[in-house]
């Protein structure tokens, strides 16, 4: 049996929304193990996060990456790196920095700039101990960081070096810096490396330290009987080492966003370059290949997101001139998504396709004969074409689809009923489904209460979808927003759960929800 084939259940929680009481005002890597193990309790096996890949310079939105294969070093455990801990670990915060970080951690949002700043400085002081302990000592544990090094030097090179300049460069973009490092000169970046050599080996200690916390907290979800999934971004920011790197891949006179949809009724405009698929083509999809290899040796899955943008990308020219889709026809788009669509599985992990919006038959028919899962949206799901336009019953969603009640980019369940017109309320609780769970209850009348809540949840438990995953919000009935799509603000992205995680069993609420979660999963045979 395939993985796609098994019937399983999870959550989608962003790893920056569940700090513990031992995290620094963020959810880190040394989280993942108290969340697998409460998800694990509560019968799920899926835990689907956002992209955990180094952000922006400025940025806090996981979609704008500087790197594709990164791992963002805010997402560290300071507090279990052990050169940090030789050096004294939080009692060695200056009493400025601590009042700080307790701030952060008694925040109700992620306070990027001030987190980042804190394991900044400590993870400087950090790798300056292991530099004159270990590594100038070449000890045993300088040995082991070597071997990275040279194992993930196929990436690490490449980012660690555009690192070392964008601090150099205070932060400029890579197109602002002297023509020799921007064409990338052999003998530029020779001279820089020998120049910044302190700096970049502080950033290929800082990827060591994230891949032994990953590793870990990946064997400890196994252990737990739960899959990580992560998520691939369609593009990085155009200030990126990948970029930098690979600049015949690009276009930096064009811009990829999506036409007008459901979010946008112009369009959205991501300001990220757009791919150059002939030449792309004619490379054999390297860097494409070393994404999947990367997203593979850090997921047991992913999903893939944009993914009609891999069949045909919506790339607007930065002149001004009229946007338009490359490839142009059909069946040079079908090649080309098919072929990226193999790329993807080639390293063995999971994929599964984010398939939302504007999406062609051609590629669902795609899809399809490929057997990669899409998404079923509930509030979305529905006979188009029919007089009123009623809800499918999940129990006739195809088995190689991923159900939910909705994303990282929509209204939480309970913000979607409670503004939803009665006449769709009314549609939804004709549902043969809702209809056997809600009895006498009058559905349509009712707010979202925690009986609505429950029903919508336990009808899309017994979906035929063998893949269930559902945002952590909707499971309480809660309203916060991860994010609102083509909008730019301090609130996207900053989301924390109510509680630290490693608390989740103390608390009444997560202990009910974890309880009902597992009777769920038992019942319709997603344990």
């Amino acid at each position: 049996m395939n993985r796609s084939d098994r019937r399983r259940a999870g959550l989608l929680i962003p790893l920056f929304a569940c700090p513990s009481t031992k995290s620094w005002g963020i959810g880190d890597i040394g989280d993942l193990p108290v969340i697998t193990k409460w998800l694990a309790d509560g019968g799920l096996r899926v835990l689907q996060l956002l992209p955990i890949n180094e952000m922006a310079a400025g940025q806090q939105s996981p979609y704008s990456a500087m790197s594709a294969m990164a791992i963002d070093p805010i997402f560290i455990r300071v507090t279990d790196a052990p050169e940090y801990v030789s050096l004294g670990g939080e009692d060695r915060l200056s009493v400025e920095d601590r009042k700080q970080l307790e701030e952060v951690r008694r925040a109700a949002t992620v306070d990027y700039p001030v987190v980042r700043r804190l394991k900044q400085q400590a993870l400087s002081a950090a790798f300056h101990r292991f530099r004159e302990h270990e590594w100038t000592r070449e000890t045993l544990r300088a040995q082991a960081f070597k071997e990275f090094v040279d194992r993930e030097a196929w990436w690490l090179q490449d980012y660690a070096l555009f690192r070392a300049i964008h601090e150099r460069e205070q932060g400029r973009a890579w197109m602002e810096w002297p023509e020799p490092l921007r064409r990338r000169e052999a003998r530029a970046l020779d001279d820089v490396r020998r120049e910044l050599a302190d700096e970049i080996l502080f950033r290929q200690y800082l990827q060591w330290i994230a891949d032994e916390q990953w590793r870990h907290a990946r064997d400890a979800a196994r252990a737990h009987g739960v899959e990580l999934f992560g998520d691939l971004p369609f593009m990085v920011d155009g200030h990126s080492a990948d970029v930098w790197a690979r600049q015949s891949d690009f276009r930096l006179d064009a811009s990829v966003g999506v036409p007008p949809d459901a979010f946008s009724a112009t369009g959205q405009d991501w300001g990220m370059p757009a791919y150059r698929w002939d030449e792309i083509s004619r490379g054999d999809f390297r860097w494409l290949r070393d994404r999947a290899r990367r997203s593979a040796t850090l997921f047991d899955g992913y999903r893939i997101d944009h993914l009609v943008g891999f069949y045909r990308t919506y790339s607007r020219p930065r002149n001004g001139g009229s946007p338009s889709f490359e490839p142009v026809n059909e069946p040079e788009q079908l090649q080309l998504g098919e072929r990226l669509m193999s790329v993807f599985r080639e390293p063995g992990a999971e994929i599964f396709a984010e398939d939302l919006g504007i999406v062609p038959d051609f590629v669902r028919a795609s899809l399809a004969r490929q057997q990669i899962a899409g998404f079923r949206v509930f509030r979305w799901e529905r006979e188009w074409n029919v007089e009123e336009q009623p809800f499918r019953d999940p129990r006739s969603y195809p088995p190689l689809s991923v159900a939910t009640s909705g994303t990282h980019d929509t209204e939480p369940m309970a913000i979607w009923w409670d503004e939803a017109p009665l006449k769709e309320r009314e549609l939804v609780a004709r549902i043969a489904a809702v209809q056997e769970r809600a009895a006498d209850a009058d559905i349509p009348a009712a707010p979202f209460v925690p009986t609505v809540r429950d029903v919508l949840l336990e009808t899309l438990f017994e979906s035929q979808s063998n893949l269930l995953l559902l945002p952590v919000q909707d499971i309480f009935g809660w309203r916060d927003r991860i994010n609102v799509p083509a909008t730019v603000g301090d609130s996207n992205w900053t989301y924390r759960l109510p509680w630290p995680s490693d608390r989740l069993d103390r608390e009444p609420e997560a202990q009910e929800r974890k309880d009902k979660l597992r009777e769920w999963s038992e019942k319709y045979n997603r344990f």
